[in-house]
């Protein structure tokens, strides 16, 4: 009652004061969407200060303002954002509209600052938590990315359980340094390598020939990430954006913010899928007959002898035609008051692989909390656990024959190769290897521990009414063991030693990888009378970065053991980095009304891992945007409703290879004696980082009320002082020699249509239309052409030549010339995202184009070999119309030095997410289970399940040297990629 009397008293005074005074009030009141439904987590900031709130679960809110009268503006993710003006303590609620183009959403513009979207000068992508695991339950979050935003090349390089993708961001940015984007959760510099086991090499000996990288395609680490877990992820594609990451931001970066707990009560989601996975194609078998079973391999007796009893078998869809279950499990809670939040997760994911013996399991536990001790200093803290195991098989390129993919390649119908009652596995009559005796039996298993810690303290130093200066500290360590297990045992047939084997092989490699890095910056806002508003922020960062692998390799084992220290043969390797980086920032961005928004920034960073370690590279930075539609050019009722020009420049670099610096020296046994080993390569302390260069501009406009929004993007980005390898005088006693010696070239074009085709009460339909395109171009070379990337020139390879397409396939023609045979990069490609809602159901899909880019298929080589190929008896590629396409590809392709044959088109269109969904209505669970469910949502889902191509293998999506920078489009038996069907329940209690 007094409280009452006090409001209108307070209501009274200044109904009677003839000038605005100075005073203080409560504003409270809930906010709500269109459909009459709270808004939690809303930020309701008083104009011109820093003095805000959040709304709680409800969509409540309560803010105290220091003067009367005051502009609120609210705003949140999706929606929006409002300007009240308030002239007294009230109650006060507010409706946010939903807004498609997303133009009040806010994205970085430096380390410690944001912007939103309608005044940023760079083409950032966002992705939502809805976007990214709304529609289905992606396998990993980097493959979640794909299709999803302009100027990506996502591409999955193995179709094994536990991943294994590739990002490359605006064309290759490095053909021989880091060429994937640096990853930032919650602050903190989370590790992406891809380390491969020794004991699958040691085996296959792939590495024997061809590229010397590895070829049997490890996961990657940001697979350990949970989806679930993720609020928003900020793509900062080109140099302009990512400028502000110095020596790490050439290849891009990818920020992630995990979700965070809101003020009310605590909120419990369970949500459960089931499904199944499938190949997505199969290749087939040959058009066999007892006639061609004599002809080819003289054993038509037996292919008849299979056939009466019922025998033949197709061994493809033997080993990949398993449909693994899966199983997502998420159980969240969040929650907290005005002064703590917090947001807790654990999810189990369990999925089989399409082969028998291969598999993923991940579980992942999240702890977000942050802490308000007062209206000045904020503590935010995120952990995040994982424990993960893949089964992964063994796969991809082969030198020695034994891999199940390659063994079936001369695996034929009437081959019996099934175990009998005593678990005896027959041998292969036609190979090496009986893949089936593999599959079964040798194991190759990766297991990951990981802890991800992250925090932040932001504290406001002082705050003025123009003027406000905060400090912001963080901290975050990402430290992960991996162990990867290999057993091959000496009951394989190719481990026999009447084979030619070793007995069996048993390797060991262990992991122990720790990531971490500080930071501190001051930034300052200031803001004029005539809305001139100033945001400067300075800082330092340091970062450490240590792994070190230690692979032993075992063989001739004893009896049935598999540790290591039990065979008669061990090969111990060790692999140790340690690099340390620290660098400084400065960033002024001035904002006139919302009209002009420019920024100036610089970074300097040096490194450990540079020749002079106290030498600083200089990144620069500067971008100008400006908002026509604030001019007053134009009413509010125009049909034009927002045009904004931008420009951007930026520097980012890339550091030279880890070893590249120095010369590696190996040790030897010469007569019992130690001795040293000088390699062919040799280091140069004069190596300095790849420096990227980028200039972009473009313009955003939206028009008939922003139901139609249009971004349009030009990008140039040229790479200096590319890290190569050069041949060096032979006097030197090296054969090569790491040099900056080159420069490429990268221009694009990047076009985003958001439309809200619908928007009436009971039915909405949003689209998104993307389309990219980049070409690349080698524009400088200090050194002559070279080869890469591939198996020789006979059959089709990479080739780094000045004037030509850096993602160029060459190879020698049926005359034996030299000659460009195709490029992996696209022509473009294209998506369309179209989300439709009508009354409690909503539909979502994401259709994907990629036109162009070639891929080195050796999978079909090697069945023509085997004399397996499914079209092997067909005449299409023969110019005569007389030599069927086996016999072709190897007479006319491998044998006569033609490389021709073996590049074929990638292109595909792929429906690559969909998904249906009900909503039970609000008033059936409170009829049912009153307050206890407040939402429950039903529904299906799938992955990859309309997949169409003319390539001649299981998927063009494919990679046999992973990640590296010229790594898409060589293909030599991979395990095959999969689609998912799906079928979910979330509860909200």
């Amino acid at each position: 009652m007094k409280k009452t009397m006090f409001r209108g008293a307070l209501i009274l005074v200044f109904l009677l004061i003839p000038v605005v005074a100075i005073s203080q009030g409560m504003v409270q009141g809930t906010i709500t969407d269109n459909n009459g439904l709270p808004v939690p987590g809303a930020n309701i900031v008083v104009k011109g200060t820093t003095n805000g709130t959040t709304s709680d679960f409800d969509g409540i809110y309560e803010i105290s303002i220091d003067g009367f009268p005051s502009t609120l503006v609210f705003s949140s993710l999706g929606y929006s954002t409002r300007e009240i003006q308030v002239s007294s303590a009230s109650t006060l609620d507010v409706i946010l509209e939903e807004s498609v183009m997303g133009l009040d959403e806010v994205v970085v513009s430096g380390l410690a600052s944001s912007v939103k979207r309608r005044n940023l000068a760079n083409a950032v992508a966002t992705v939502s938590a809805a976007e990214l695991a709304g529609v289905t339950p992606p396998k990993t979050l980097d493959g979640a990315l794909a299709g999803k935003f302009t100027g990506a090349v996502v591409n999955a390089n193995s179709g094994a359980p536990g991943g294994g993708m590739s990002i490359k961001f605006r064309g290759v940015t490095s053909i021989n340094g880091n060429s994937q984007p640096l990853y930032i959760v919650d602050g903190v510099y989370v590790d992406n390598s891809s380390i491969s086991s020794g004991g699958l090499n040691a085996v296959s000996q792939a590495s024997g020939g061809g590229n010397p990288s590895s070829q049997d395609n490890a996961t990657n680490r940001i697979a350990d990430i949970n989806p679930d877990d993720i609020a928003n992820i900020e793509i900062l594609k080109g140099a302009s954006a990512a400028a502000i990451y110095g020596s790490r931001g050439a290849a891009g970066v990818v920020i992630i913010t995990t979700k965070k707990g809101q003020a009310g009560k605590t909120k419990v989601n369970l949500t459960q899928g089931f499904g199944f996975n499938q190949v997505i194609r199969l290749q087939g078998q040959r058009n066999w007959s007892e006639a061609l079973a004599e002809s080819e391999f003289g054993e038509g007796a037996l292919y008849a002898a299979a056939l009466s009893s019922g025998r033949l078998r197709d061994y493809e869809e033997e080993i990949f035609g398993e449909e693994g279950l899966i199983s997502n499990t998420n159980l969240s809670a969040s929650g907290g008051n005005d002064k703590t939040t917090f947001f807790a997760g654990i999810t189990n994911n369990d999925e089989d692989g399409i082969v028998k013996n291969t598999g993923y399991k991940k579980t992942s536990f999240r702890l977000n909390v942050e802490h308000n001790f007062n209206t000045n200093i904020k503590l935010s803290l995120n952990s995040n656990y994982i424990s993960s195991v893949a089964d992964r098989g063994f796969f991809n390129n082969d030198n020695s024959g034994t891999t199940i993919g390659v063994a079936l390649t001369s695996t034929r119908p009437w081959d019996y190769l099934l175990p009998d009652a005593n678990g005896n596995y027959p041998d292969h009559p036609n190979n090496s290897s009986n893949p089936l005796q593999t599959r079964d039996l040798m194991t190759n298993s990766e297991r990951v521990n990981r802890f991800i810690l992250g925090g932040s303290l932001d504290v406001n130093l002082y705050s003025k009414q123009n003027s406000n200066l905060k400090l912001v500290t963080r901290a975050g360590v990402d430290s992960y063991n991996m162990e990867a297990k290999v057993i091959f045992p000496k009951e394989l047939q190719f481990q026999r030693p009447d084979q030619g084997g070793v007995n069996g092989v048993s390797a060991i490699t262990n992991t122990n990888n720790k990531n971490a890095n500080y930071s501190a910056f001051l930034v300052h806002n200031y803001f004029t009378d005539n809305d001139l508003s100033f945001n400067t922020q300075v800082g330092a960062t340091n970062e450490h970065f240590s792994r070190n692998t230690v692979s032993v390799v075992a063989s001739d084992l004893i009896a049935s053991e598999t540790n290591v220290d039990q065979g008669a043969n061990q090969n111990v390797n060790q692999n140790r980095l340690e690099q340390e980086d620290m660098g400084f920032f400065v960033q002024e961005t001035v904002n006139y009304q919302d009209k002009l928004i420019g920024t100036l920034g610089l970074r300097g960073d040096k490194s450990t891992n540079n020749g002079d370690i106290n030498k600083f590279f200089y990144y620069p930075k500067a971008s100008i945007a400006a908002n026509l539609n604030n001019f007053g050019f134009w009413g509010d009722g125009s049909f034009m409703n927002r045009l904004k020009l931008r420009a951007a420049y930026g520097e980012a670099g890339t550091f030279a290879a880890f070893g590249s610096l120095y010369t590696v020296y190996q040790s030897t046994l010469v007569d019992g004696n130690v001795g040293i080993v000088v390699p062919l390569t040799q280091g140069n302390p004069e190596i300095s980082p790849e420096r990227q260069k980028e200039l972009e501009i473009g313009f955003d406009m939206g028009i008939l009320d922003e139901r139609l929004g249009l971004e349009l993007t030009w990008y140039q980005k040229r790479v200096d002082d590319l890290l190569l390898l050069a041949n060096t005088e032979p006097s030197t006693g090296f054969s090569t020699k790491w040099e900056n010696a080159g420069e490429l070239e990268n221009t694009g074009v990047e076009i985003a249509l958001n439309a809200s085709i619908v928007n009436k009460e009971n039915f909405s339909w949003d689209a998104t239309l993307n389309w990219w395109k980049n070409t690349s171009e080698m524009v400088r070379m200090d050194i002559p052409a070279y080869n890469t990337g591939g198996f020789g020139t006979g059959l089709g390879t990479f080739r780094i030549e000045e004037g030509k397409s850096v993602t160029q396939i060459v190879g020698t023609n049926v005359d034996g010339d030299l000659v460009q045979l195709g490029d992996a990069e696209p022509d473009f490609q294209t998506s369309l995202f179209n989300n439709i809602n009508y009354k409690n159901f909503s539909l979502s899909f994401l259709w994907h184009w990629k036109k162009g880019g070639d891929n080195v298929n050796l999978t079909k080589l090697l069945s023509d070999f085997g004399g397996t190929s499914a079209d092997y008896d067909e005449i299409s590629l023969d110019p005569g119309g007389t030599i069927p396409n086996g016999v072709y590809r190897v007479n006319n392709g491998i044998f006569a030095g033609n490389a021709t044959p073996f590049v074929e088109d990638a292109s595909y269109l792929r429906l690559r997410e969909i998904g249906l969904y009900y909503k039970v209505p609000s008033k059936h669970l409170t009829d049912w289970f009153g307050d206890v469910i407040s939402d429950v949502k039903v529904g299906f889902s799938g992955n990859n399940i309309i997949n169409i191509f003319d390539y001649n293998s299981y998927d063009p999506e494919v990679s046999n040297f992973g990640g590296n920078g010229l790594s898409t489009g060589v293909e030599v038996t991979p395990f095959p990629s999969s689609k998912r069907y799906m079928m979910h329940i979330s509860v909200q209690f």
